[in-house]
């Protein structure tokens, strides 16, 4: 086997754990202080210092990446997680919301480290005129992660039943610590590191259609975020009754989803006729969420069949936005630097940490205020930006 192949499949290991034990956390975060009597706001204040410090690890993170070596930065992710873990393992008396929030904080910078890692390493070890392997390979270890994701979201919810809060946390620790030795040992020790130091300056994006893609990229994830990340699971629970197992389950379905899907991908946007996409296609794509978010909006606000409407159209628009979400994952390592990649996917990423930030607070406010009709128009108007700022993108694609 060769050496590429063979550190990818180091890289994707790697993150299949991490992903699926970040899955199970979230889960288990929400059921278990659900459990305590925690209201709605309040539970997605716990994930407000994961999406913050999401922010700020993607933009140092990939000027680390590129100065230390992704292996580095893969690494330091994984033993943050580590530590995250077990201090949520301590005694329930000890978990107080700051006590959450640190270790939450920390789950957010150990996730971006780890993502930058894994997608940046993946442009080094693809030669740059093979860009049709390049969107493949990006598109397997995007959608596995959507769906292992998914399923930590069951795993969750079964870990809570059978063993607690306390031990799920301890079982996950003892997980990714044997990965964190497995990848001391096996990944290489230069991968992704830049010939040239880069400067603290440079973490931010000098090309246009970087800039551009990064724009767009934080209206699209606002608008997934801003319905998806509190109003949904409350509407569910609330409105139409659901218990918290169906809440999760669907939470789950549409993950899992959203990330079969999102391997499809290439074959759904013209790789199979030898095509790679651009700039036009992820414009074509935003356009398509529009059209099916305005049906949803309107029926949840006439209130016409709401339940049906919501189920039905927000597994299509999931799966349209895993196609949108894949493409864009695409572009932004096609048009990244060959030389310290990890510096521009870091930046693009930090603008989808932006997008899921302003997405959660808007998430818990507008439900709060307006109801849930009010977060599909406020998604709606996000996606709407998404398609004018694309419009903007190059419409051919670097080599």
């Amino acid at each position: 086997m060769d050496r590429s192949i063979r550190q990818y499949m180091v890289v994707t290991f790697n993150y299949w754990n991490f992903t699926l034990t970040d899955g199970a956390l979230r889960m288990l975060v929400v059921l278990y202080f659900h459990q305590l009597g925690y209201d709605t706001l309040a539970i997605a204040s716990l994930f407000l210092f994961y999406e913050f410090f999401g922010v700020v690890t993607n933009l140092i993170g990939g000027w680390l990446g590129a100065r230390l070596g992704l292996n580095r930065t893969m690494n330091i992710g994984l033993a943050i997680q580590v530590l995250a873990l077990l201090m949520l393992a301590v005694p329930g008396s000890w978990l107080t919301v700051i006590w959450v929030m640190i270790a939450q904080a920390l789950s957010g910078i150990a996730k971006d480290l780890n993502k930058m890692s894994a997608k940046s390493s993946i442009k080094g070890l693809v030669a740059s005129d093979q860009q049709g392997v390049l969107y493949k390979w990006i598109a397997i270890l995007t959608g596995s992660k959507n769906a292992l994701k998914g399923a930590g979201f069951f795993l969750g919810g079964v870990l809570l039943s059978t063993i607690g809060f306390q031990y799920s946390m301890f079982v996950m620790a003892g997980v990714l610590l044997l990965v964190f030795l497995g990848s001391l040992i096996w990944l290489d020790q230069d991968l992704g590191k830049a010939k040239s130091k880069p400067k603290f300056q440079d973490i931010f994006s000098k090309s246009p259609s970087i800039n551009v893609l990064a724009a767009a990229r934080l209206f699209l994830f606002g608008a997934r975020d801003v319905w998806f990340v509190v109003a949904l699971p409350i509407y569910l629970g609330t409105v139409f009754d659901w218990d918290y197992y169906w809440v999760g389950g669907f939470m789950a379905i549409w993950v899992i989803g959203y990330g079969v899907v999102q391997g499809f991908a290439p074959s759904l946007t013209g790789k199979r006729s030898g095509k790679v996409p651009n700039g036009f296609v992820a414009t074509l794509w935003a356009a398509v969420l529009v059209v099916i978010m305005a049906g949803v909006a309107v029926g949840v606000e006439y209130q016409w069949h709401p339940q049906t409407v919501i189920v039905v159209g927000l597994l299509a628009f999931g799966a349209a936005f895993a196609v949108n979400s894949s493409l864009h994952s695409y572009l932004i390592v096609s048009y990244a630097k060959e030389d310290g990649a990890s510096l521009d996917v870091g930046f693009y990423y930090m603008a989808n940490a932006m997008g899921r930030l302003i997405g959660t607070v808007l998430s818990g406010w507008v439900f709060q205020v307006s109801g849930f009709a009010a977060c599909l128009w406020v998604s709606l108007a996000f996606l709407i930006m998404t398609v004018l700022i694309s419009l903007k993108l190059p419409h051919y694609v670097h080599h």
